[in-house]
């Protein structure tokens, strides 16, 4: 990884929107995935759940799902399985049998390299926010915990806020809104290839993280502007990433 890697990839950017800089403000955090090593967890209990229920996804389907609501998974696996949707009561039980498998694994850890990138992130002037699909009603409380003085309640586009979820755009458009930024004044972080798209449509320079069991490409199709290996390789490249491409 080079700067010279880094700055192509902006300047590639930069002529596909017609904008003449990015004049960088905030950075929008994805979360399970990206913050937190959660994804395993989500892609076991997804599994489990739909054999409870005669259908098949597997563990690495799940990852290609990341980011859609629960009623579209199922409906998805339901539709290409039975050949039909299932029911409004079927989405609730099955998604709540997924919710008991998912909170009876162990708790997933921060992702390594996630809380020095955000300190990083901060130290450098800009503004992290959160855009989740997540509902979950602690997050705030559990962000605070693990990551410190990072997020703000303001900052964050949850599942409560958005009609749409990946790979719509409506996510980081509202999180842009919230922030009072443009598009070309922020960077997205992303894991999942729905989540890619979402940031791609929404005209951000999108960043991805390649933290599953994915191919590169499943990320890089979607339209990832840049793609790392890891968090940690994005934290340890921080600061030239920054300093090349942004100043």
């Amino acid at each position: 990884m080079t700067n010279t890697n880094f700055q192509n990839a902006i300047n590639k950017y930069l002529k596909s929107h017609g904008y003449e800089k990015v004049n960088l403000k905030a950075v929008l955090f994805d979360m399970d995935g990206v913050l937190f090593d959660s994804m395993k967890n989500h892609a076991v209990a997804w599994h489990e759940a739909m054999k409870h229920y005669g259908m098949s996804l597997s563990k690495e389907e799940a990852y290609m799902h990341e980011g859609r609501t629960g009623a579209a998974t199922i409906n998805i696996v339901s539709t290409r399985e039975r050949h039909y949707e299932a029911t409004a009561e079927e989405i609730e039980e099955i998604y709540e049998t997924k919710s008991k498998i998912f909170n009876n694994l162990p708790t997933a850890e921060p992702m390594p390299g996630a809380f020095e990138l955000l300190n990083q992130v901060k130290t450098s002037g800009l503004t992290p926010v959160l855009v989740t699909g997540s509902g979950q009603k602690s997050l705030l409380e559990r962000l605070n915990h693990h990551f410190p003085n990072i997020f703000q309640e303001h900052l964050m586009v949850t599942a409560y806020d958005v009609k749409f979820g990946k790979p719509n755009p409506e996510p980081y458009l509202m999180a842009l809104q919230k922030a009072g930024i443009k598009a070309n004044e922020a960077i997205v972080v992303e894991n999942a290839p729905l989540g890619v798209q979402a940031g791609v449509a929404a005209n951000i320079f999108t960043l991805a993280v390649n933290t599953g069991p994915l191919p590169n490409e499943a990320l890089l199709n979607e339209g990832a502007n840049f793609l790392c290996s890891s968090m940690k390789e994005l934290s340890d490249n921080w600061n030239d990433f920054y300093q090349c491409t942004f100043l």
